[in-house]
């Protein structure tokens, strides 16, 4: 027998070292200035954490062609051409990021946000990316799965000094190979990257006509431990985790990617997280078509609903949107896919609790007997949480509670969009006698 808050407590948890919280609700605007189209100031929410809302694409340069990436409730990082170099400006410093309306969650990353904004570069350019160091202990930054000179791989005390706080680094070399890669510390990163320090960083092919998408998403995955009413992760947790995000956001707070009827759709996903994730997408067989190490030939993909993202590892799906409504993409690890989890719960399937919450409601108002009937009463029945914190299945559909969390969005694909219309479409209306009656 337990009760929501003995589900919810899990210990008088602290908000953590006073070095690990933010010196700043809002974002840090990056000194760089965009190409094309310019991308939105990020701005506060009535909590004080920046908006995570999703970031309209940043348009090539002139002479240039590819399709950009959508970072679902994120953007791509802004830059500038000095001397025939792209320049980017990236600023490693404590966030606080919105999880899902209702929790925020003390972080570190990158330009006011974890994850870090995405980096979009084309094959054969040379890049400058100038790092700051505004968090209170050293850092380096390493890019992860791409060819690059041996000193400039960003592993603090091996291929460079670490970059001492308030300082600034230069990193520099050519893009030689076109793909899906991350970027991450390479110092003290088992408190940096589990504060949230990562991003994505995406190289377009120079000619325009390889792989060519329509749409082209990414998502980063990683998992956190924040207890109930707390607001720090903690960053010493190895397998018992409560929170599992796409771009640091759980469902019910994450984007919907939408998709027009008839686009072919990529979607990259990045894993800096301590465990592997399956992901699956409801309603199409698709397939994957990269890895980190480069494009997979054709002659050795096959169709598939679920792919396995290795932690350390980038992977692409890709798939021919052509059956409309609203389709699930997640995480099937099934504890993947809630809030607020519990690792110490009784078994109580099946067990006869009747009268127990008029006996124990004497003594203890609150008491509510739960877990006899499975978990779904907990979408029925809402009860008080913890402040700052989400309830294990949070989300709200057409009809009815959808019992999922985490790492669960929706492909919401829609005959008649625009191509740069990544709004939400709304839910999907179902044509008549395509909707499952009760008998």
């Amino acid at each position: 027998m337990t009760t929501r808050r003995d589900l919810l407590r899990g210990g008088a948890a602290i908000a953590g070292a006073s070095a690990l919280l933010p010196r700043s609700a809002r974002a840090r605007e990056a000194p760089t200035q965009g190409s094309g189209r310019p991308q939105a100031r990020m701005t506060g929410n009535a909590q004080g954490a920046p908006s995570a809302r999703t970031e309209p694409p940043l348009a090539p340069p002139p002479g240039t062609r590819y399709t950009p990436v959508v970072t679902p409730n994120g953007g791509s990082l802004r830059w500038r051409m000095v001397d025939g170099i792209k320049e980017f400006h990236l600023v490693a410093e404590p966030v606080q990021r919105e999880f899902a309306p209702g929790m925020v969650v003390n972080c570190w990353g990158y330009n006011g946000r974890t994850p870090g904004p995405t980096i979009e570069a084309v094959e054969g350019e040379r890049v400058r990316i100038l790092v700051t160091n505004n968090l209170p202990e050293w850092t380096t930054i390493h890019w992860h799965g791409m060819r690059v000179p041996n000193g400039m791989d960003g592993v603090g005390g091996l291929t460079q000094p670490q970059i001492p706080p308030g300082r600034t680094m230069a990193y520099e070399f050519d893009l030689l190979q076109a793909g899906t890669y991350m970027y991450h510390p390479h110092a003290d990163e088992m408190l940096q990257i589990a504060m949230g320090m990562m991003g994505l960083f995406i190289v377009h092919p120079k000619d325009p006509g390889e792989h060519p998408a329509d749409r082209d998403f990414v998502i980063m995955l990683h998992a956190w431990d924040v207890d109930p009413g707390a607001a720090t992760p903690k960053w010493t947790t190895m397998t018992d985790f409560d929170l599992w995000t796409m771009n640091s956001r759980v469902f019910p707070g994450t984007d919907p990617l939408a998709v027009r009827l008839g686009d072919r759709v990529r979607i990259r996903i990045g894993n800096l997280s301590m465990m592997s994730h399956p992901m699956h997408l409801h309603g199409y067989h698709f397939k994957q078509t990269a890895t980190d190490g480069g494009w997979i030939p054709e002659s050795a993909q096959w169709p598939m609903t679920t792919m396995n993202v290795p932690v350390g590892t980038t992977a692409v799906l890709e798939f021919v949107a052509d059956a409309p409504g609203d389709w699930a993409f997640h995480c099937h690890r099934s504890h993947h896919t809630m809030n607020a989890m519990s690792h110490t719960l009784p078994n109580l399937v099946g067990v006869d609790q009747s009268g127990l919450d008029r006996r124990i409601n004497a003594i203890l108002p609150d008491y509510m007997a739960m877990g006899s009937r499975g978990m779904a009463e907990m979408s029925r029945m809402p009860m008080p949480l913890p402040p700052n914190t989400l309830p294990m299945q949070a989300g709200t559909g057409p009809f009815g509670p959808i019992e999922m969390g985490g790492m669960f969005t929706i492909v919401k694909v829609r005959e008649g969009l625009a191509p740069g219309d990544f709004r939400d479409p709304g839910w999907y209306r179902h044509p008549a006698g395509t909707l499952p009656r009760l008998i």
